[in-house]
Parts: C-alpha cells; structure tokens; sequence
C-alpha cells in the first residue's frame, strides 16, 4: 500500500513570492525557509506551484495564479537595462538619467495588499508620462529578509556588466482613498461590558443622524449566518473573531462602515484583525469597553459568570480565561453608571467621519 499524498500546503504570500525569485533565478534557494518535509506548496487559490522533496529540491508544476498586474510580473526574459528598482511613489522624482524600466517592489497576490496595489498604480502612471517600462518584482514588505531581497534582486538583475539603481526606502505612499476610506470599529471587552449596546446605539447615530450605511456585525447573527457549526472552544471563538474581521475588512476595502462587538481578548487575534482591515486600506478604530470585572458580573441576567465560577462553562473569559488588555485601543470606556449616549459622542468623535453631502 502505497503512503497517502501529503496534503497541500498553502505557506502564505511571501514564500510564494520567494519561490517565484527562486523559479526565475533571482533569488538562491537556499535564502528560502521551504517547509520541511515533502510537500506541495499551493497558491492561495489551491493551484500547485511547486513540489518540495524531502531534500529540499523543487520542482516547479505550474504558474500562480492571475493576479492585478500579472502582464507587467517579472519573466524569463528579464528586464531592459539600466533599471531602477522602487518601493514607494517618493522614488519616482529621483529616477537617474537613461533609465529605461522601473521595476516596482509590489505583492500584489492576497487580499492584505492595498498598500501595494496603490503603489504599482502610481509607478504605472510614471512609466506611462515617463515613457519607461514597467516590471513588478513580487518583494512586498511582508517579505522575509526584506532588504537582504531587495540586494539580491539588484545584483541579480544588473548581471555582470548592467546598471540597476536601488531608490528603494524613500517614503510611503499616501493612503488608500480609491472608494474613501472605509472603517472598521471593534469594540472589545468583557461579557457583560456594554459592547453590544454601544454598538447598537452607534449604528443607529450613524444610521439616524448621518444616513449611512453600516453593517452590524452582531454576535448572535454572525454565529447564525458565518460561523454555523463552530463550537465555543478557544480556537473556534478565535476563528469567529477573524471571520468577523475579514468581513469587516472586506466592508471597509469598499468604503463601508462595520461595527463589531466580540469578546475579542487576545491581543494576536485583534492584531490580526487590524492587519487585515489596514492591508485593505480601511481604518480601524479599536474601542476597549474597560467595565470591571465586578460590574459585568452584577450586569449578569443569564448566570453566566456564576456558572463559570462553578466550573459550568470552561475557558470563560474573565474567569478561568484571560482577557489581555489592549495596548493599542483608539478609546477606552467604562460603562459602569454611565449613560450610553454620551459614551456614543466619545465612539463618534474618534471615528472623524467626513460629513455626507448630497
């Protein structure tokens, strides 16, 4: 009987990226931290790229999959000396005399790119008012090693004799306004904390006095719609926490308001959540409802906090699970004694949305 096929591994963008270097012989395969172990590495679509035996010798199976820009990706027939390499729009005002190609450092495969795609948008435009041709190198800031990469790619570009100018590092692209800026607002704290209420009553402020429109990403709904069959063990409650947040991004990346109120207690899964809501180019304004402990326990209608404490319910957050506090809250409230409309004013303040115009 012959051993099953290991599964298909997907190691995430910026391995791709490297494996893509290492397939156009830019980059040395040793300078890539291949899984161990014989594998199948796949895109993020499922498509296999490359086998990986159990020495570490690769073999390519097949291209990614498209991606934005694909036409102007580096490939086999390289790049028309002397070059420029470039990572941000502040290098295009220094591109050296007799330049013939820009070659933008740019992932643009995943959805946490918006940086990079806004980036490749703008050297388009230079290449197009310039008359240069464009090249995009898969070396995003994700990258392992980064400026080590963006060295290797240099040399390996100019050759022997060739001249390719690193103008890389010389500032950051303004932020991303192609649908306006969408917002996320995560409220985050303890059950019985007052995130629900407060992010209802947000929504309909928003809602009422601002007519907008706001996706409410409620507890109960998500785990009814997104999250049926996920139980409340501690990896499941983290999954819902980033299905919550992918869409909340996914609402933002188009311009959109989404207010989320989860638990959330860990400070990985938050910072997850902001990583994917600020790739997309949205904002997101984390809001910590600090209510003591005391407090969502007198608060407490359903028993919950009692049944933890009697051992009922495992992995209660508060109780025998902990909450990590926040180090990077836009805002911090408490609830306790406190009428909800004035803690909205606060929420509404910090959010500083531009005001609807007809």
């Amino acid at each position: 009987m012959e051993p099953a096929s290991p599964a298909p591994l997907f190691p995430g963008v910026p391995l791709l990226d490297d494996l893509e270097l290492v397939r156009l012989g830019l980059l040395a395969p040793d300078a890539v931290d291949l899984p161990r172990g014989t594998a199948t590495v796949v895109d993020a679509e499922g498509v296999p790229v490359a086998e990986v035996a159990e020495d570490g010798a690769l073999t390519w199976l097949s291209a990614r999959s498209s991606r934005p820009f694909e036409r102007w990706h580096l490939d086999d027939a390289g790049v028309e000396l002397p070059a420029a390499l470039v990572d941000d729009p502040a290098a295009l005002a220094e591109i050296p005399d007799g330049t013939r190609t820009l070659v933008v450092l740019a992932s643009v495969d995943g959805d946490d790119n918006q940086r990079d795609l806004d980036l490749v948008r703008a050297v388009r435009r230079a290449t197009d008012d310039g008359g240069y041709a464009l090249r995009v190198a898969p070396v995003g800031l994700a990258a392992p090693d980064r400026q080590q990469r963006v060295e290797q790619l240099r040399a390996a570009l100019a050759g022997d004799h060739g001249t390719v100018h690193d103008l890389t590092g010389r500032g950051e692209p303004a932020a991303y306004q192609g649908q306006g800026q969408g917002v996320v607002v995560l409220l985050s704290g303890l059950s019985g904390s007052g995130k629900s209420t407060l992010a209802r009553a947000l929504r309909d402020r928003l809602v009422e006095d601002q007519g907008r429109a706001v996706s409410l990403l409620d507890g109960d709904v998500v785990r009814r719609h997104l999250s049926a069959g996920l139980s409340f063990s501690p990896e499941d409650r983290e999954t819902n926490i980033r299905r919550i947040g992918w869409v909340a991004a996914e609402i933002a990346r188009h311009g959109g308001t989404a207010i989320a109120s989860p638990i959330a207690p860990f400070e990985r899964t938050r910072q997850d959540v902001r990583a994917m809501v600020e790739g997309r180019g949205g904002r997101l304004v984390l809001v910590h409802v600090a209510t003591p402990l005391e407090e969502c326990e007198r608060r407490d209608r359903k028993g919950l906090y009692a049944r933890a404490r009697a051992g009922e319910i495992p992995d209660f957050t508060g109780i025998s699970s902990p909450y990590e506090v926040p180090t990077d809250a836009t805002l911090t409230l408490d609830t306790t004694g406190q009428d909800v409309d004035p803690l909205v004013d606060q929420i509404l303040a910090a959010l500083e949305l531009p005001a609807i115009t007809d």
